[in-house]
């Protein structure tokens, strides 16, 4: 029984000496969500086959080489008319017939094939349409690395917001369900009219439905999370007092999204794919030059009509300058080339588009963390205000002097202004995040430097 006990014991201790399994700091969440996010695990694979591209592109200018083969039963007939003839002791003849014949021969045959290109206007085309295609994917990885973290941030903030939202819904059920309680009771004395009951009694039922429906957005949140991270958090960190406010002007901010995002360069990337295959379809009518080399052999052998060993055997061999000059398509390369254009010109309107959609959201950012943290402030001050005048009306209600509807005014404006002052507080840390992602800057680094700065464990 002693050793039990002392099992039981350590067992309890190294239970308390380990950390919190629902525990997590924002980093953390990141860390997690590298590895069960499943649209960030999709993003890399998008960028690692976009940089296959390059190998694609440099490959088009390598030599090609290709072989074959074939073995079977064949038959030949040939006829050749007046050919020459000599040979010792027989003189020379002319208009000379050679006829041969193998009926179901043996077949064996090989070829080897060379080719390296010299020139094309068409592979260079290519090639560079290759090249930009692979600078949109490595654009792209950035651009979904940086909606992977500020995805993380969100999720994790909505969930500190309902956990709030929750919890202050709890706090003033318990006050409005204490002053149901109390108006019924003083009612029953003759102390208090029967409308504070009756409004206590509407508020905690007012209460009731708030807190349900925030106990199902709390269910939801954490559900999101979950799916994010593969992990059920019960303790997230929260912000901190101070919020810090947007280095440099609006002005400056606009132009590093205009040069850094990684959206608007992987847009550009793609419009000079675009460019580049209308480039190409226009190079199809050009000629092109390749280097050629080519080994082969041929050989039949069975009996035929005019004996049992008949033998066909034939070797080839060359290398030289092949020219390739296209003629005449059915006018299908002019309207390919006329459709790339459009759609390069659409993709050149898209580039517009998401540049002013870039500066906007990056005005937005700007102006959530200058003008937020402003607006923190003042929303700490009204918590402070809200706090004090529900103690001031609380006072005022026992000895007569406010009524218990202004009481429960003061419970719902306290939990209100609480809930308001973390909303903005989380807004300005998400806002910092989303103007360093409009100008690319956003990366685990500064996730990090963010996580532990902004947030504080409770």
């Amino acid at each position: 029984m002693k050793r039990i006990l002392n099992q039981g014991v350590w067992l309890l201790a190294g239970a308390l000496l380990m950390p919190s399994a629902g525990a997590i700091s924002l980093q953390e969440a990141w860390e997690a969500a590298r590895d069960a996010d499943p649209e960030f695990a999709a993003a890399q694979a998008e960028a690692e086959a976009g940089a296959k591209r390059r190998d694609q592109a440099r490959a088009l200018w390598l030599p090609s080489v290709s072989a074959s083969a074939a073995s079977g039963r064949a038959n030949s007939q040939s006829t050749t008319r007046d050919a020459g003839f000599s040979a010792p002791g027989f003189g020379t003849s002319r208009n000379v017939d050679f006829q041969t014949s193998i009926n179901n021969g043996t077949l064996n045959r090989w070829t080897v094939n060379a080719i390296q290109p010299l020139y094309s206007r068409d592979r260079l085309a290519q090639s560079r349409q290759l090249d930009a295609a692979a600078d949109a994917a490595d654009a792209g990885w950035l651009a979904a690395r940086q909606a992977a973290l500020l995805r993380t941030a969100e999720r994790y903030f909505a969930v500190v917001q309902s956990e709030t939202a929750l919890d202050l819904a709890r706090r003033q059920q318990v006050a409005v369900e204490r002053a149901r309680v109390e108006a019924q009771d003083r009612y029953r004395l003759g102390d208090k009219p029967i409308v504070d009951s009756h409004e206590a009694t509407a508020r905690a039922e007012a209460v009731r439905a708030q807190v349900l429906l925030a106990e199902s957005d709390l269910t939801l949140q954490q559900q999101a999370f979950e799916d994010l991270v593969g992990r059920r958090p019960t303790e997230l960190w929260r912000p901190r007092a101070q919020a810090g406010e947007a280095p440099g002007t609006l002005e400056d901010w606009l132009q590093k999204a205009v040069d850094g995002s990684p959206t608007l360069r992987m847009l550009s990337a793609r419009l000079v794919a675009a460019q580049e295959e209308a480039s190409r379809h226009g190079a199809a009518a050009a000629p092109s030059v390749d280097l050629v080399a080519q080994s082969g052999r041929e050989r039949l052998a069975g009996s035929g009509d005019y004996g049992a060993n008949a033998l066909n055997d034939l070797r080839s061999s060359m290398i030289g300058v092949q020219v390739t000059i296209p003629i005449f398509t059915g006018g299908m390369r002019s309207a390919r080339q006329e459709e790339a254009l459009k759609l390069a010109d659409k993709t050149r309107f898209e580039n517009e588009r998401a540049r002013q959609q870039v500066e906007q959201s990056t005005r937005a950012a700007w102006l959530g963390v200058t003008v937020g943290a402003t607006r923190v402030k003042a929303l700490e001050a009204n918590v402070k205000a809200s706090l004090a005048r529900l103690d001031a009306t609380r006072l005022g209600h026992q000895v007569g002097d406010r009524t218990m509807l202004d009481l429960l005014n003061a419970e719902n404006d306290a939990s209100n202004a609480q809930l308001e002052l973390l909303k903005a507080r989380l807004g300005v840390i998400l806002d910092r995040l989303r103007l360093a992602a409009s100008a690319g800057m956003l990366d685990e680094a500064l996730f990090e430097t963010v996580s532990r700065s902004a947030l504080a464990r409770e």
